[in-house]
């Protein structure tokens, strides 16, 4: 991929974010200095039960990334490829925490780079600090009502709270 020296540099950070915890908000800040404008792109996956829906979870990265001003929050529910293209983008930003992340996200990117040689996946080590981090398992721990406020952003606990109160 040669970027001509115009070209503004789009990069899709894609995933679930189901709740965004400070692992995410990482890696989204180091791509936001790495490239003209990030687009986190929460994946309406039909094959999971999320906790938050589409517009609450688009909600709380637009509360939380409002003061990154190349990023914006959109959501897909194609093949990702197809949405990369409709964007007119050309990166693809997988945050990884451990090697067993490092497997599945090299299938991904092997797949994507068959459907799309225009595309390139550009994957983010995981600050030490967030290493352990997963939305799984902050959902488990606020479920339990144990301390969250190291693992996601105030705006998110508060959400968190009110989810699994309501249950």
């Amino acid at each position: 991929m040669q970027k001509k020296s115009h070209e503004v540099t789009i990069a899709v950070c894609p995933g679930s974010f189901d709740p965004i915890t400070y692992g995410h908000l990482d890696v989204i800040h180091r791509a936001a200095s790495v490239f003209d404008k990030v687009i986190i792109a929460v994946l309406k996956n039909a094959n999971k039960n999320p906790l938050f829906t589409i517009e609450e979870r688009k909600e709380m990265i637009l509360s939380v990334t409002s003061d990154i001003p190349n990023v914006e929050v959109d959501s897909f529910d194609d093949l990702l490829i197809n949405y990369m293209n409709a964007k007119k983008a050309h990166v693809i930003i997988k945050g990884l925490r451990a090697v067993s992340d490092f497997e599945y996200e090299l299938q991904m990117a092997s797949l994507n780079r068959k459907l799309s040689d225009k595309i390139e996946t550009f994957f983010m080590m995981s600050s030490t600090q967030y290493s352990y981090l997963s939305s799984s398992i902050v959902k488990q721990i606020a479920q339990f009502n144990g301390p969250i406020s190291d693992l996601v952003p105030p705006e998110v606990e508060k959400a968190l709270v009110q989810k699994f109160v309501k249950r």
